[in-house]
Protein backbone atom coordinates (compact mmCIF):
# COMPACT_ATOMS: atom_id res chain seq x y z
CA UNK A 1 0.00 0.00 0.00
CA UNK A 2 1.45 3.44 -1.13
CA UNK A 3 3.02 5.48 2.11
CA UNK A 4 1.55 8.73 0.86
CA UNK A 5 -1.18 9.40 -1.32
CA UNK A 6 -3.31 12.52 -2.76
CA UNK A 7 -6.91 12.46 -3.09
CA UNK A 8 -8.31 15.09 -5.70
CA UNK A 9 -12.33 14.67 -5.79
CA UNK A 10 -14.43 16.14 -7.76
CA UNK A 11 -17.77 16.49 -9.59
CA UNK A 12 -15.42 16.07 -12.75
CA UNK A 13 -18.20 17.64 -14.84
CA UNK A 14 -15.91 16.78 -17.72
CA UNK A 15 -12.56 16.39 -15.99
CA UNK A 16 -10.21 19.49 -17.73
CA UNK A 17 -6.85 20.40 -18.03
CA UNK A 18 -7.34 22.47 -14.23
CA UNK A 19 -7.60 19.25 -12.26
CA UNK A 20 -4.88 17.83 -14.41
CA UNK A 21 -2.43 20.44 -13.53
CA UNK A 22 -4.05 19.90 -9.73
CA UNK A 23 -2.86 16.57 -9.42
CA UNK A 24 0.58 16.93 -11.23
CA UNK A 25 1.51 19.55 -8.87
CA UNK A 26 0.59 18.12 -5.27
CA UNK A 27 2.55 15.08 -6.45
CA UNK A 28 5.30 16.99 -7.37
CA UNK A 29 5.71 19.45 -4.79
CA UNK A 30 5.00 16.41 -1.65
CA UNK A 31 6.34 13.52 -3.98
CA UNK A 32 3.14 11.57 -3.44
CA UNK A 33 3.74 7.90 -4.00
CA UNK A 34 0.38 8.27 -5.85
CA UNK A 35 -2.34 11.06 -6.43
CA UNK A 36 -6.03 9.25 -6.86
CA UNK A 37 -8.59 10.64 -9.11
CA UNK A 38 -11.90 10.62 -7.11
CA UNK A 39 -15.42 11.08 -9.06
CA UNK A 40 -18.35 11.38 -7.23
CA UNK A 41 -21.41 9.88 -7.60
CA UNK A 42 -23.87 12.83 -6.11
CA UNK A 43 -22.17 16.03 -5.33
CA UNK A 44 -22.74 17.73 -2.17
CA UNK A 45 -22.60 21.37 -2.63
CA UNK A 46 -23.80 21.69 -6.46
CA UNK A 47 -26.65 21.25 -8.70
CA UNK A 48 -26.68 17.94 -10.17
CA UNK A 49 -24.23 17.24 -12.59
CA UNK A 50 -24.86 17.81 -16.74
CA UNK A 51 -23.15 14.18 -17.31
CA UNK A 52 -24.00 10.89 -16.06
CA UNK A 53 -21.72 9.20 -13.30
CA UNK A 54 -20.77 6.95 -15.94
CA UNK A 55 -19.61 9.44 -18.67
CA UNK A 56 -18.14 11.44 -15.75
CA UNK A 57 -16.07 8.67 -14.51
CA UNK A 58 -15.60 7.60 -18.13
CA UNK A 59 -13.78 11.47 -18.36
CA UNK A 60 -12.00 11.26 -15.61
CA UNK A 61 -10.61 8.08 -16.72
CA UNK A 62 -9.33 9.05 -20.02
CA UNK A 63 -8.17 12.59 -18.59
CA UNK A 64 -5.29 10.55 -16.87
CA UNK A 65 -4.55 7.94 -19.30
CA UNK A 66 -1.01 7.09 -19.33
CA UNK A 67 -0.13 10.17 -16.31
CA UNK A 68 2.34 8.43 -14.16
CA UNK A 69 0.98 8.09 -10.42
CA UNK A 70 -2.74 9.09 -11.25
CA UNK A 71 -4.96 6.47 -10.80
CA UNK A 72 -8.72 6.29 -10.40
CA UNK A 73 -10.39 5.32 -7.30
CA UNK A 74 -14.12 4.30 -7.25
CA UNK A 75 -14.77 5.09 -3.40
CA UNK A 76 -17.96 7.32 -3.98
CA UNK A 77 -19.26 5.86 -7.05
CA UNK A 78 -20.95 3.03 -5.17
CA UNK A 79 -22.49 5.66 -2.60
CA UNK A 80 -26.58 6.23 -3.25
CA UNK A 81 -25.83 9.46 -1.25
CA UNK A 82 -24.22 12.67 -1.25
CA UNK A 83 -20.00 12.37 -1.34
CA UNK A 84 -19.06 13.98 1.75
CA UNK A 85 -15.45 14.86 2.41
CA UNK A 86 -15.85 13.60 5.60
CA UNK A 87 -17.00 10.14 4.72
CA UNK A 88 -14.35 9.41 1.75
CA UNK A 89 -11.53 10.25 4.37
CA UNK A 90 -13.43 7.81 6.88
CA UNK A 91 -13.23 5.29 4.15
CA UNK A 92 -9.81 5.57 3.98
CA UNK A 93 -8.74 5.12 7.68
CA UNK A 94 -11.14 2.12 7.44
CA UNK A 95 -8.65 0.63 4.32
CA UNK A 96 -5.58 1.19 6.76
CA UNK A 97 -4.54 4.80 5.71
CA UNK A 98 -3.59 7.47 8.33
CA UNK A 99 -4.67 10.61 8.74
CA UNK A 100 -0.93 12.07 8.16
CA UNK A 101 -1.02 9.80 4.82
CA UNK A 102 -3.52 11.36 2.91
CA UNK A 103 -2.96 14.09 1.24
CA UNK A 104 -6.49 16.21 -0.10
CA UNK A 105 -6.06 18.03 -2.76
CA UNK A 106 -8.45 20.90 -3.27
CA UNK A 107 -8.46 24.41 -5.64
CA UNK A 108 -8.46 27.48 -3.02
CA UNK A 109 -11.59 28.42 -4.41
CA UNK A 110 -13.36 25.74 -3.07
CA UNK A 111 -11.43 25.62 0.39
CA UNK A 112 -12.21 29.00 1.19
CA UNK A 113 -15.41 27.54 2.23
CA UNK A 114 -14.36 25.22 4.22
CA UNK A 115 -16.34 26.22 6.94
CA UNK A 116 -19.74 25.13 5.30
CA UNK A 117 -17.98 21.11 4.34
CA UNK A 118 -19.72 18.30 6.72
CA UNK A 119 -17.95 17.97 10.04
CA UNK A 120 -16.26 21.26 9.77
CA UNK A 121 -14.02 21.64 11.97
CA UNK A 122 -13.47 17.61 13.00
CA UNK A 123 -12.73 16.91 9.28
CA UNK A 124 -9.26 18.40 8.94
CA UNK A 125 -7.84 16.27 11.41
CA UNK A 126 -9.16 13.13 8.97
CA UNK A 127 -5.99 13.87 6.44
CA UNK A 128 -3.68 16.64 5.22
CA UNK A 129 -5.04 19.51 3.27
CA UNK A 130 -3.10 20.59 0.40
CA UNK A 131 -4.71 23.96 -1.33
CA UNK A 132 -3.13 24.87 -4.36
CA UNK A 133 -4.11 28.52 -6.07
CA UNK A 134 -7.01 28.89 -8.54
CA UNK A 135 -7.16 31.99 -11.17
CA UNK A 136 -7.99 34.84 -9.20
CA UNK A 137 -7.49 33.99 -6.05
CA UNK A 138 -3.74 32.71 -4.14
CA UNK A 139 -3.72 29.73 -1.61
CA UNK A 140 -1.76 32.08 0.56
CA UNK A 141 -4.88 35.22 0.78
CA UNK A 142 -6.39 32.38 2.76
CA UNK A 143 -4.56 32.94 5.60
CA UNK A 144 -6.35 36.20 5.82
CA UNK A 145 -9.50 35.15 5.06
CA UNK A 146 -9.41 32.12 7.28
CA UNK A 147 -7.70 33.60 10.41
CA UNK A 148 -8.74 30.63 12.60
CA UNK A 149 -6.64 28.33 10.69
CA UNK A 150 -3.53 30.25 10.41
CA UNK A 151 -2.00 28.18 12.94
CA UNK A 152 -1.94 25.43 10.90
CA UNK A 153 -1.35 26.44 7.62
CA UNK A 154 2.09 26.75 6.33
CA UNK A 155 3.49 27.32 3.01
CA UNK A 156 6.53 25.38 3.79
CA UNK A 157 6.89 22.22 1.50
CA UNK A 158 9.40 20.17 3.71
CA UNK A 159 10.77 17.13 1.74
CA UNK A 160 9.22 13.76 3.11
CA UNK A 161 12.56 12.93 5.14
CA UNK A 162 12.53 16.51 7.23
CA UNK A 163 11.29 16.54 10.25
CA UNK A 164 8.94 19.37 9.43
CA UNK A 165 7.06 17.55 6.50
CA UNK A 166 3.47 16.29 7.75
CA UNK A 167 3.93 13.09 7.72
CA UNK A 168 5.91 13.86 10.75
CA UNK A 169 4.22 16.28 12.47
CA UNK A 170 1.37 15.45 15.68
CA UNK A 171 -1.73 17.12 13.27
CA UNK A 172 -2.36 17.26 9.83
CA UNK A 173 -1.46 20.87 8.43
CA UNK A 174 -3.17 22.34 5.70
CA UNK A 175 -0.66 23.63 3.33
CA UNK A 176 -0.88 26.36 0.94
CA UNK A 177 0.65 25.89 -2.68
CA UNK A 178 0.64 29.36 -4.45
CA UNK A 179 1.03 27.22 -8.35
CA UNK A 180 0.08 28.48 -11.66
CA UNK A 181 -2.85 26.31 -12.99
CA UNK A 182 -4.83 26.76 -16.47
CA UNK A 183 -7.59 29.17 -15.91
CA UNK A 184 -10.48 26.59 -16.84
CA UNK A 185 -13.79 26.40 -15.59
CA UNK A 186 -16.40 23.14 -15.97
CA UNK A 187 -19.18 25.63 -16.89
CA UNK A 188 -17.17 27.27 -19.51
CA UNK A 189 -16.35 23.89 -21.15
CA UNK A 190 -20.17 22.88 -21.07
CA UNK A 191 -21.39 25.91 -22.90
CA UNK A 192 -18.62 25.56 -25.61
CA UNK A 193 -19.89 21.88 -25.60
CA UNK A 194 -23.50 23.17 -26.09
CA UNK A 195 -23.01 24.60 -29.34
CA UNK A 196 -19.98 22.26 -30.61
CA UNK A 197 -17.17 25.06 -30.36
CA UNK A 198 -13.88 23.42 -30.27
CA UNK A 199 -12.41 22.12 -26.66
CA UNK A 200 -8.66 22.44 -27.58
CA UNK A 201 -6.44 23.80 -24.82
CA UNK A 202 -9.62 22.78 -22.06
CA UNK A 203 -9.65 19.03 -21.70
CA UNK A 204 -7.22 16.06 -22.42
CA UNK A 205 -7.78 15.11 -26.13
CA UNK A 206 -9.32 11.74 -25.17
CA UNK A 207 -11.73 13.85 -23.09
CA UNK A 208 -12.97 16.49 -25.77
CA UNK A 209 -12.98 13.15 -28.03
CA UNK A 210 -15.87 11.24 -25.64
CA UNK A 211 -17.68 14.21 -25.24
CA UNK A 212 -17.61 14.68 -28.77
CA UNK A 213 -18.64 10.88 -29.67
CA UNK A 214 -21.45 10.77 -27.08
CA UNK A 215 -22.59 14.18 -27.67
CA UNK A 216 -22.21 15.40 -23.97
CA UNK A 217 -23.85 18.48 -23.01
CA UNK A 218 -24.88 19.55 -26.13
CA UNK A 219 -28.39 21.33 -26.22
CA UNK A 220 -31.33 20.30 -28.28
CA UNK A 221 -30.73 22.35 -31.24
CA UNK A 222 -26.71 21.40 -31.70
CA UNK A 223 -28.05 18.04 -31.19
CA UNK A 224 -30.37 17.99 -34.01
CA UNK A 225 -27.93 19.96 -36.49
CA UNK A 226 -26.03 16.98 -36.02
CA UNK A 227 -28.58 14.10 -36.09
CA UNK A 228 -29.31 16.52 -39.85
CA UNK A 229 -25.85 16.82 -40.53
CA UNK A 230 -25.30 12.71 -40.06
CA UNK A 231 -28.19 11.93 -42.29
CA UNK A 232 -27.19 14.05 -45.24
CA UNK A 233 -23.91 12.78 -45.13
CA UNK A 234 -25.64 9.11 -45.24
CA UNK A 235 -27.22 10.08 -47.89
CA UNK A 236 -24.76 11.48 -49.90
CA UNK A 237 -22.75 7.88 -49.37
CA UNK A 238 -25.63 6.03 -50.56
CA UNK A 239 -25.99 8.45 -53.74
CA UNK A 240 -22.66 7.43 -54.74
Amino acid sequence: MPGRIGILGGTFDPFHLGHLALARAARTALQLDEVRIVPSNVPPHRAAPGASSYHRFAMAALGIAGEPGLVLDDIEMALDGPSFTTTTLARLHDKGFSPSQIFFIVGADAFAEIATWRDYPQVLDAANFVVIARPGLTASSLAERLPELNSRMSSHLAPPTHPAHPAHLAHPAILLMDLETPDVAGTRIRQRASSGASLDGMVPPLVAAHITAHHLYESSESRSASGRSAAHELHEQESI
